[in-house]
């Protein structure tokens, strides 16, 4: 039976090692004391992991582990913090416990313990430990998610309307920054308000993650118009921008709150066309209706 599952061993043994080497050059890297820590230990536990796997295999067995895995994780940790860069890490988790449970009937008694405790770190001490490395960025995810949906929606929907209205980047431009401006203040002083009665927030840093995320939002949305003369070059930029920053945050809470990555965007991005698509007929409507077409017409002639 040992034989048979030789392939099995390396494959657990390999992918043991991966996560030590990847939690023993994360927590090099980790300046802050007790996030070093906590990585540290639980490199050590990965080690054990290790070990125990080794043991049905060769003493001159040496693990094979992937560099652009651990490249990818180093990357993923500077772009989306500590916690993100080990949820990913962590994502396949579900899927080994069960692979070990099965092998519970095929090893001895003696080893039949050691992997029970391993299922037991597997289950709940790195789940402890992840939930200790929370970053703030995390605890007020939400709220920087709030910002960014309601700006990408919202601005995405001015420009879309003025579209209808105007051949003028410029103005449409400079109305997103307007209502950026105005509505990251309006939603700052909202999540102040919503934080003050949720326990354990702090109502400042929620209304500034809030307003920051959706100024600056709108500004890269704004961006394009300010790049070219020519209103629908500057409005698909900005709707690719508008899908980029969408893609993001949802990615980001597909991973850490272990979610459906690819329904979530299709539906963030379903939105964000929808709204627009509205707001670009009503600003038509109202600028046939009003007569802003001819007048812009008549301007450009002239």
């Amino acid at each position: 039976m040992l034989a048979s599952r030789t392939e099995e061993y390396k494959k657990y043994c390999d992918d043991e090692y991966q996560d030590y080497v990847i939690y023993s050059s994360l927590a090099k890297r980790e300046k802050n004391l007790e996030k070093r820590e906590i990585l540290e230990r639980m490199s050590k536990q990965e080690h054990t992991h290790y070990l125990f796997w080794k043991e049905f295999l060769s003493e001159n067995y040496e693990p094979k582990i992937s560099k652009f895995t651990l490249y990818v994780v180093l990357l993923l940790k500077f772009f989306f913090g500590i916690t993100f860069s080990l949820k990913y890490l962590e994502r396949h988790e579900e899927k080994v416990i069960k692979e070990y449970e099965k092998l519970l009937n095929y090893i001895s008694e003696e080893k039949k313990e050691r992997l029970k405790a391993i299922l037991e770190d597997e289950k709940s001490h790195e789940r402890n430990l992840l939930s200790q490395l929370e970053s703030s960025f995390v605890k007020y995810f939400g709220f920087v998610v709030l910002g960014l949906a309601d700006a990408i929606v919202e601005i995405s929907g001015v420009h879309a309307g003025f579209l209808g209205v105007t051949s003028s980047t410029i103005i449409a431009g400079v109305a997103g920054l307007v209502v950026g401006v105005s509505a990251s203040i309006a939603m700052g002083s909202a999540a102040y308000i919503q934080a003050k009665q949720t326990m354990g927030m702090k109502p400042s840093t929620s209304a500034i993650s809030t307003g920051i995320s959706y100024l600056g939002a709108a500004a890269l949305l704004a961006t394009p118009y300010f790049l070219t003369e020519i209103m629908i070059i500057a409005f698909i930029a900005s709707i690719i921008v508008a899908v980029i920053l969408t893609s993001y945050f949802t990615f980001y809470s597909s991973v850490v709150f272990e979610r459906k990555f690819i329904g979530e965007f299709l539906q963030n991005t379903a939105l964000i066309l929808a709204t627009a698509l509205a707001s670009y007929l009503f600003g038509d409507f109202l600028g046939r209706f009003l007569g802003i077409h001819t007048y812009y017409n008549n301007i450009n002639i002239t």
